[in-house]
C-alpha cells in the first residue's frame, strides 16, 4: 500500500502547477466551524474562505517542485522576516491549511475517479509477480541441468582445448614459412628481372603482396607490406625504363614480354601506346641533343648552352662550325634512323599481331608525329648552319644526306617532309644564287682566256663520261618509264627519288626498312663516294680507258647517247663519222660547261623545289656561251647581215643581250644577274688574211657550240622530266629558240671569214670596165671570172692548211663553200646592177660569164648545185622579161634589194621613160611595204 501512496503522489507531483477547475461545489461538504485555529490544528475554520479553485491557482510553483532536495520546511521558514509577526504567521497558516484541504480533496476526487483504472493495473501486477516466480524457477531448474552437464562433459572439452592448441601451434608454424617466404622474394624478384621474366616477376610480385596484406597483422609483415608496395612501384619504373630502350632497338621477343607485364599491371595497350610515344620523342630530343653537343667544341657555345634553358638545342646548333657540319648532319641523321627504324618494327609487329583498330590507329597517328619530330631537329640543323663557303662537292653531299633523308620519311608514313623541303630549298636558294653568279664569273674568265683550240678527246668521248654525270647514268637510262616528277614526293610511284635506288642512281633491291633491319644506316655509304679518275683523251680499245670497269648497263647508256648524235647529224656526217668515228670539236670552256650542267642537274634532281630556277640558270650558261662565240667572230662582219641571221638567233641574241649581259657592272637583283660583256683574249688574231682570218678558232667556236647544243638536246627529255608540268612551256621554247639556233651561227661568222677572204672592191671594179653593150656573144668569158676563181683557189689552199689544224667536218665544210657562193653571186648581182647600159649580147655575155664560174666553183668547192645560183640566174633573165611581167616580177622577188631592182628596170627599161618612172615607183612601193 505504501508503494501505492507513493504512486498517488507522484501523479499528484506531475500535474501543472496550472490547476483545473474543479467539477465540485464547496457547498457539498459540510465541515464544522470552528472559530479559533492554532497552528497544530489540522482544519481552518471557513469562515470567508476563497473558492477551491482560487486557493488551488495560488498555490506557489515550489511545492509542485519535482526535485528530490526540495525542502518545504525551509521554504516556508525561508520567506519568514527577520521580525516574526504571529498574527501573520497565522495568516499564512491558515492559508497552508486551506491549500491543503484543497488539494486533499482534489486528490481524493482523483482517486475516485481513477479508482477502477488503478484496481486492473493493481491485477496486472499481481499476474506479473507471478510470472516472475515462474521465471525463477525455470532458472534455478536450468542451472541444476547445467551443473550436471559440466560434470559429465569436462574431459571432453579438455581434449578439444588440446587439440585447439595444437591447430594453434600448426598455424604459427605455417605463418613463420610464409613470413620466411615473404623475405626471400627480393632475391627471386631479381633473378626474374635479370631473366628478363617480367610477367613472372609481377605475377611473384603481386601474390607476395596479396599474402603480405592477409598476413600484416604481424608487425614484421606489415613493414614488408611497404616494401613490397615500394617494390612494384619500382618494377614499374624498371619497366618503363626497358620499354624506353625499344626506342633504340626493337626486339620482338623483349616488347612481347613487356607487353605481357603492362596487361599484369592492370594497364591498357593504348596507355603503354602513349607511353612509348613519349619515350620516343624523349628519345629523339635526347638523342639529337647529345649528337650535336658532340660536334661542339668552343667553350662559350658550351658554357651558353648550359645556362640558357629555353632551346639548348637551338643554341647548339648554331654553334655548329663549317668544318664539322656534315659529319654532325650525317651522324644525326644515323642516329634518328635507328629511332625511326624502331618504330617502323614496331607497327608492322602489331600490324602482324593483328591488334585492335583502335590501337593500330594510334600507332599510326603517332606515326607522323615521330617523322615530324625527326624533320624538325634535321630542319633546325639545316636552317641555322651557314653553307655558303661550302664547294659544290660538299652541299651535293648536304642534299644527299637530306635527299635520302626525305626518302626514308616518304617510306616510313608517306610523309612530304615539307619541313625538310622548306629548311633545304631555303639553303639552296641562297647558297645557288651565289653559286650561279660565281660559275656565270668562272664561264666568263673561261672565254675571255679561251685560245679556242680543239680539246683533245678520244672519239667515243661523252657527257656521260664526265665524273659529275656518274650519278645520272642509271637515271638517264630509266627515267623515262618513271612519272614525271613533282614538287612534292610521289607516295605510289617507284622514281628516281625512290628508295629502290642508291644515292648514285644505281638500282638496289628492298628499301631502307628492310636493307639496313639488323645492322646500318641509309647514312653508312653512298654520301661521299670515291672520285674515280676519269679518262677522256683515251683511245677506245685502250684496256685503261674510263669504261674498262664500266657494267654493260653503263656501256648500253654510251651507246644510246652515240646513237642520238648519229641520227641527228646529216648524211655527210654519217658516211664520215661511220669511217673516222665522229670527230668531236669542243673546247676546253665547253668541256667546263658540260661539267658544270652536270651539277646543275645533281642539284635539279635533289632539290625538285626550285628544279625549274637550276635548269634556267644551266641555261644561262649555254646563252652566254653562244652569246659569247657570236660576239668574238662575227663582230668583224663586213657586210649586209639581214639575210643571214634567223629569226630564232636574232631572237635569241637580243633577248640575251637585254638580260644576261650589260655594259657595265650591275649588282644583283630580285630579277636576275647581268653578267659584263666578255672580250676576245688578245692573243687570238682574227686579223691575218694566210690564215682566213682565225678561220680555225672561229671553227673550233662555232662548232664548240653545235656540240654542247647537241648535248643539251639529248637531255632535253630528262629536263623535262625534272620540272613541274607548268614550266615545260618554257623550257620547250628555250630548245626550240635558243638551241635551234646554234646551227644559225655558221652563216654569219663563216660569212665574216668569206667576206673578208675575197677583194670584192677589186671585182667589182673590175666589173665595171666591162662593156655590157656588145651586139655579138663572145666565146671567152670576161677577165674578173678568172680573178674570182683564183680568190676561190687560194680560198681553197688556205682551208686545207687550216684543215691540218682543225677537223673540216661535213657540215662546216658545206657552210663555209655556200658562204663564198652567197658573197660571190651576191656580188655578181651588184656588179651587174652597176651597169649603165646592156644590150641582149650584153646579157647573154653574163650568163656566159656566170656559166664559167659555176663550171669551175663546182669543181673546186665540191658543191652541186651550187647555192645561190638561181639568184644570179633569175637576176639576168628578169632583163628579157616584158614590161607587164618585170612589174609582177619586181613584186615577187623581195629578195633583191631596191638598188639591184633599180639597176636592174634602168637597164631593162632604158629606152622606155615612162615606162622606167613607173617601175621605179612599183619598187619604191615596195620598200616601203617591206619597212612596214
Amino acid at each position: 500500500m505504501d508503494e501505492l501512496k507513493h504512486k498517488i503522489l507522484g501523479l499528484i507531483s506531475k500535474q501543472s502547477p496550472k490547476i483545473p477547475s474543479m467539477g465540485f461545489s464547496d457547498a457539498n461538504y459540510h465541515f464544522p466551524q470552528t472559530e479559533n485555529l492554532s497552528i497544530n490544528s489540522k482544519t481552518v475554520a471557513e469562515t470567508d474562505r476563497p473558492a477551491d479553485q482560487e486557493i488551488l491557482e495560488s498555490i506557489e510553483a515550489a511545492y509542485f517542485s519535482m526535485k528530490e532536495d526540495f525542502d518545504i520546511c525551509r521554504f516556508e521558514l525561508g520567506k519568514l522576516p527577520e521580525v516574526l509577526d504571529c498574527d501573520q504567521i497565522q495568516r499564512d497558516f491558515k492559508n497552508l491549511k486551506q491549500q491543503h484541504q484543497v488539494v486533499s480533496k482534489k486528490v481524493l476526487q482523483l482517486i475516485l475517479e481513477h479508482q477502477s483504472g488503478c484496481n486492473d493495473e493493481f491485477e496486472k501486477v499481481l499476474e506479473i509477480l507471478e510470472q516472475v516466480k515462474d521465471t525463477l524457477d525455470q532458472c534455478k531448474e536450468s542451472r541444476k541441468h547445467l551443473n550436471v552437464a559440466a560434470n559429465q562433459f569436462k574431459a571432453c572439452l579438455g581434449l578439444l582445448a588440446n587439440y585447439r592448441k595444437r591447430k594453434l601451434a600448426q598455424n604459427l608454424l605455417n605463418n613463420l614459412k610464409m613470413i620466411k617466404h615473404l623475405h626471400s622474394f627480393d632475391q627471386r624478384l631479381q633473378v626474374l628481372l635479370s631473366e628478363e621474366d617480367y610477367a613472372g616477376a609481377i605475377i611473384e610480385l603481386k601474390k607476395c603482396h596479396k599474402i603480405a596484406t592477409k598476413y600484416r597483422h604481424f608487425s614484421c609483415v606489415a613493414a614488408l607490406t611497404y616494401k613490397l608496395q615500394e617494390t612494384l612501384e619500382n618494377t614499374d619504373g624498371q619497366l618503363d625504363r626497358v620499354l624506353s630502350q625499344t626506342c633504340y632497338h626493337f626486339d620482338p621477343d623483349r616488347y612481347e614480354k613487356l607487353l605481357l607485364a603492362y596487361n599484369l599491371l592492370d594497364k591498357s595497350e593504348i596507355s603503354m601506346i602513349d607511353n612509348l610515344h613519349v619515350h620516343y620523342i624523349t628519345a629523339i630530343y635526347n638523342t639529337s641533343l647529345n649528337v650535336v653537343h658532340s660536334y661542339v667544341t668552343s667553350p662559350e657555345a658550351l658554357e651558353n648552352t648550359d645556362t640558357s634553358g629555353k632551346n639548348p638545342y637551338k643554341t647548339l646548333c648554331q654553334s655548329v662550325t663549317t668544318d664539322v657540319f656534315i659529319p654532325c648532319l650525317i651522324s644525326l641523321c644515323k642516329v634518328l634512323f635507328k629511332i625511326v627504324l624502331s618504330y617502323y618494327q614496331l607497327i608492322k609487329w602489331h600490324y602482324n599481331q593483328d591488334t585492335d583498330p583502335p590501337n593500330r590507329q594510334k600507332l599510326d597517328h603517332n606515326l607522323t608525329k615521330i617523322w615530324d619530330d625527326v624533320q624538325r631537329k634535321v630542319s633546325s640543323l639545316l636552317l641555322n648552319a651557314d653553307l655558303a663557303s661550302y664547294k659544290f662537292d660538299q652541299f651535293v653531299q648536304v642534299l644527299g644526306v637530306v635527299h635520302r633523308l626525305i626518302q626514308v620519311g616518304e617510306e616510313f608514313c608517306l610523309s612530304k617532309s615539307e619541313d625538310l623541303q622548306e629548311s633545304i630549298r631555303k639553303q639552296s636558294v641562297n647558297y645557288f644564287k651565289n653559286y650561279h653568279i660565281q660559275r656565270l664569273e668562272e664561264l666568263k674568265i673561261f672565254l675571255e682566256n679561251e685560245m679556242w683550240e680543239v680539246c683533245p678527246v678520244k672519239p667515243t668521248f661523252t657527257i656521260l663520261q664526265l665524273q659529275e654525270f656518274k650519278s645520272l647514268r642509271s637515271i638517264l637510262k630509266t627515267f623515262k618509264f618513271r612519272p614525271p616528277m613533282t614538287g612534292t614526293y610521289s607516295t605510289t610511284s617507284t622514281d628516281c627519288c625512290s628508295s629502290n635506288h642508291s644515292q648514285d642512281g644505281s638500282s638496289i633491291v628492298g628499301n631502307y626498312f628492310v636493307r639496313y633491319a639488323e645492322s646500318g644506316t641509309p647514312f653508312d655509304s653512298g654520301l661521299d663516294e670515291t672520285i674515280i679518275e676519269e679518262d677522256i683523251l683515251a683511245c677506245e680499245n685502250d684496256a685503261s680507258g674510263y669504261f674498262s670497269e664500266e657494267s654493260d648497263d653503263e656501256t648500253d647508256d654510251m651507246r644510246d647517247f652515240e646513237d642520238y648524235v648519229t641520227e641527228n647529224s646529216s648524211p655527210i656526217t654519217k658516211k664520215r663519222d661511220k669511217a673516222n668515228k665522229q670527230t668531236l670539236i669542243l673546247t676546253n670552256t665547253t668541256l667546263s660547261v658540260l661539267r658544270q650542267m652536270g651539277k646543275y642537274l645533281q642539284m635539279s634532281r635533289l632539290l625538285k623545289s626550285i628544279a625549274h630556277q637550276i635548269i634556267s640558270c644551266m641555261n644561262q650558261l649555254f646563252d652566254f656561251y653562244l652569246y659569247s662565240v657570236h660576239l668574238f667572230f662575227a663582230a668583224d662582219l663586213t657586210i649586209a647581215s639581214n639575210s643571214l641571221y634567223s629569226n630564232e638567233l636574232s631572237s635569241t641574241l637580243k633577248k640575251i643581250r637585254d638580260t644576261l649581259v650589260t655594259e657595265f657592272e650591275e649588282p644583283p637583283t630580285e630579277n636576275g644577274y647581268k653578267i659584263l660583256k666578255p672580250a676576245l683574249s688578245p692573243m687570238v688574231d682574227l686579223s691575218k688574211p694566210e690564215r682566213l682570218h682565225g678561220l680555225a678558232e672561229r671553227i673550233v667556236g662555232v662548232e664548240s657550240v653545235i656540240f654542247l647544243a647537241k648535248q643539251y638536246e639529248y637531255l632535253q627529255e630528262f629536263l623535262e622530266y625534272l620540272i613541274p608540268p607548268t614550266s615545260k612551256t618554257t623550257l620547250q621554247q628555250f630548245f626550240s629558240q635558243n638551241i635551234s639556233s646554234a646551227n644559225d651561227l655558221r652563216k654569219p661568222i663563216y660569212m665574216a671569214v668569206g667576206a673578208q677572204a675575197f677583194d670584192l672592191r677589186q671585182i667589182l671594179l673590175s666589173m665595171s670596165k666591162i662593156n655590157w653593150e656588145v651586139k655579138e656573144v663572145m666565146s671567152q668569158h670576161n677577165t674578173y671570172i678568172d680573178l674570182i676563181l683564183r680568190e676561190v683557189q687560194i680560198f681553197t689552199l688556205r682551208l686545207e692548211e687550216v684543215a691540218v689544224k682543225v677537223p673540216v667536218v661535213a657540215e662546216v665544210s658545206h657552210s663555209l663553200w655556200e658562204s663564198i657562193s652567197h658573197i660571190i653571186t651576191h656580188t655578181l648581182v651588184q656588179g651587174f646592177s652597176e651597169a649603165k647600159k646592156c644590150s641582149n649580147g650584153g646579157r647573154a655575155l653574163m650568163q656566159l660569164d656566170f656559166i664559167q664560174f659555176l663550171t669551175k666553183f663546182e669543181k673546186m668547192a665540191g658543191l652541186r648545185p651550187v647555192p645561190h645560183r638561181e639568184y644570179v640566174e633569175n637576176y639576168v633573165k628578169a632583163f628579157y622579161l616584158p614590161e607587164g611581167e618585170l612589174e609582177k616580177w619586181i613584186k615577187e622577188h623581195t629578195e633583191y634589194s631596191s638598188k639591184h631592182l633599180f639597176g636592174l628596170v634602168s637597164c631593162a627599161c632604158q629606152n622606155n621613160k615612162k615606162t622606167r618612172q613607173r617601175l621605179l615607183q612599183v619598187i619604191e612601193e615596195v620598200e616601203r611595204q617591206a619597212e612596214r
